[in-house]
C-alpha cells in the first residue's frame, strides 16, 4: 500500500529553533536537573494585577466568542494607549486584534504579498518570520546585520539590491528580536524613504517598544503613517509590554483601508481572539506608570549582568543590547546546535544547566550563526549569574571533547 504523502510545503515550515529542544530539557528534569530557561522570551516578571484579578472574579457564564475585530472595550483601551504615547490618530477602526502577534505576522504577510511575492527582513530577524513566510508562500530576502556593528542596518544601496520585481514589502523588528538594536530615527526614515520611492509596504514590528535602555530613543513608524496611510503597517502585542504571552493577545494597526478591510475577514474566518484574555487585557487602561518604570529597571539591570557576565568569558563576543531582552551571542564552538543538545543532554554543573536558542534559525542565508546563540535575558538576576557559571564551566568541558 502506498503511503499517503503530506504536503510539499509543509516540510518547508522550519523548526522553531526557539522551542526544538524542548524534548531534551524535558528529559533533563525528568532526571532531576534544573534548567535555566534563557532560550524563550517568556518573562518572569508578574503580570499586573488589575488584569489578574479580573479572573479571580470571573463570573461572566458561558463563555461565549468575541467580535472578529476585538471587543469594543479592549478596542478602545488599545486606542487609548496609542493616543497616550502620542498618536493621536488612532481610532478604533485602525486595529485589529490577533490572536498573539504571531498571528499578526501571518495576517500582514498574507494581506500584503500573492504566493511567490517577497519581503525583505534584516538578519538575525525573528525566527517564526520565517515560519509565516513558508505557510504563506512569501520569500523572506535576507539583508545581513552584523554584531560588530551593533547588527544596525547597511547603507542604502545595499538594501536596495535586494529589490526586485517581486518585492512587496520591508520587514523590521524595532527594538529587534533577537538582537536587541534599537534602531535610530535616520535608520527608519532611510526605510520609509526606500518604500514610498519602490511603492512598497514598511511592516514594523514594535512588541519591545516600552524596553529601551540607556537613555536611547525607539523611533516608530506611526510617526509616518499619517503622511503614508497606505504603506505603513504596525505589529504589536501585548505579550511582552503587560508579561500576557499566554493571553495570545497581538494587533496590527493600519490606516490603509483595503488591507483593514482584508484582515478584518480572514479574522471572521477564525471567528474571535479569545473573549476571557480581552476582558482581562482591557484594564491596560488601569496599569500605573511605575509598573513600567520598574520592570524597565529590572530589564536594563539584567541586561547588565547578562553583558559584563558573558563578556567575562574568554572567547565569548556581543555588542550590547540596546532595548528588548535578547541578545544574539557568538561563542567559542562550532556548532552551536550540538553545544546547546549537549547542555541539556550530557551536561550539568551540580545538577543545573541552561537551555539557550541556537542562532542558525535566526538567519535566512543558509550557514550563518552556526557559532551563536539568541540568549532571552527573562530571569532574575541570581539566576541569570547561575546561568552564566554553568555556561562558563560547561564552555571549558565542551572544548575539551
Amino acid at each position: 500500500m502506498k503511503k499517503t504523502k503530506i504536503s510539499s510545503r509543509l516540510l518547508e515550515v522550519p523548526a522553531s529553533p526557539i522551542r526544538k529542544l524542548v524534548p531534551f530539557a524535558t528529559e533533563a528534569k525528568k532526571k532531576g536537573v534544573k534548567v535555566y530557561h534563557l532560550n524563550i522570551g517568556d518573562p518572569d516578571i508578574k503580570t499586573p494585577g488589575v488584569m489578574v484579578n479580573v479572573l479571580k472574579n470571573w463570573s461572566t457564564n458561558p463563555i461565549a466568542y468575541g467580535q472578529s475585530q476585538g471587543q469594543p472595550k479592549f478596542l478602545e483601551s488599545l486606542a487609548w494607549y496609542y493616543n497616550k504615547i502620542g498618536y493621536s490618530f488612532v481610532k478604533t477602526n485602525n486595529i485589529q486584534v490577533t490572536t498573539g502577534g504571531s498571528e499578526a505576522i501571518s495576517m500582514a504577510l498574507f494581506s500584503v504579498c500573492a504566493p511567490g511575492e517577497e519581503v525583505i527582513a534584516f538578519e538575525p530577524y525573528y525566527a517564526n518570520y520565517n515560519s509565516y513566510a513558508a505557510i504563506n508562500g512569501v520569500k523572506v530576502v535576507p539583508v545581513l546585520t552584523k554584531g560588530e556593528t551593533g547588527f544596525h542596518l547597511p547603507e542604502r544601496s545595499k538594501i536596495e539590491k535586494k529589490i526586485g520585481k517581486k518585492t512587496k514589502a520591508i520587514l523590521i523588528c524595532n527594538p529587534s528580536n533577537p538582537t536587541g538594536t534599537v534602531y535610530t530615527k535616520e535608520e527608519m526614515e532611510m526605510l520609509v524613504l526606500i518604500c514610498v520611492k519602490n511603492n512598497l509596504f514598511l511592516i514594523s514590528d514594535e512588541v519591545y517598544r516600552e524596553f529601551v535602555y540607556d537613555g536611547k530613543k525607539y523611533f516608530s513608524i506611526l510617526n509616518y503613517m499619517k503622511k503614508y496611510p497606505d504603506k505603513m503597517v504596525l505589529l504589536d502585542s501585548l505579550s511582552k509590554r503587560y508579561s500576557l504571552c499566554g493571553a495570545r493577545l497581538g494587533m496590527i494597526v493600519s490606516l490603509n483601508r483595503d488591507l483593514m478591510d482584508g484582515v478584518l475577514r480572514i479574522a471572521q474566518g477564525r471567528l474571535s481572539s479569545g473573549f476571557v484574555d480581552q476582558a482581562m487585557a482591557e484594564k491596560l487602561t488601569e496599569v500605573k506608570d511605575s509598573y513600567f518604570s520598574a520592570v524597565h529597571k529590572e530589564y536594563q539591570a539584567r541586561r547588565d549582568v547578562l553583558y559584563n557576565g558573558l563578556k567575562s568569558i574568554p572567547g565569548v563576543f556581543l555588542e550590547k543590547p540596546e532595548g528588548a531582552f535578547y541578545t544574539i551571542v557568538k561563542l567559542p564552538v562550532k556548532n552551536s546546535e550540538d553545544f546547546c543538545q549537549w547542555l541539556l543532554e550530557k551536561y550539568n554543573y551540580k545538577n543545573e544547566t541552561v537551555m539557550v536558542a541556537p542562532a542558525a534559525g535566526f538567519y535566512g542565508t543558509r550557514g550563518m550563526g552556526k557559532n551563536e546563540v539568541r540568549i532571552a535575558y527573562v530571569l532574575n538576576i541570581h539566576d541569570l549569574e547561575k546561568a552564566i557559571e554553568i555556561l562558563r564551566h560547561a564552555l571549558v568541558e565542551y572544548n575539551r571533547k
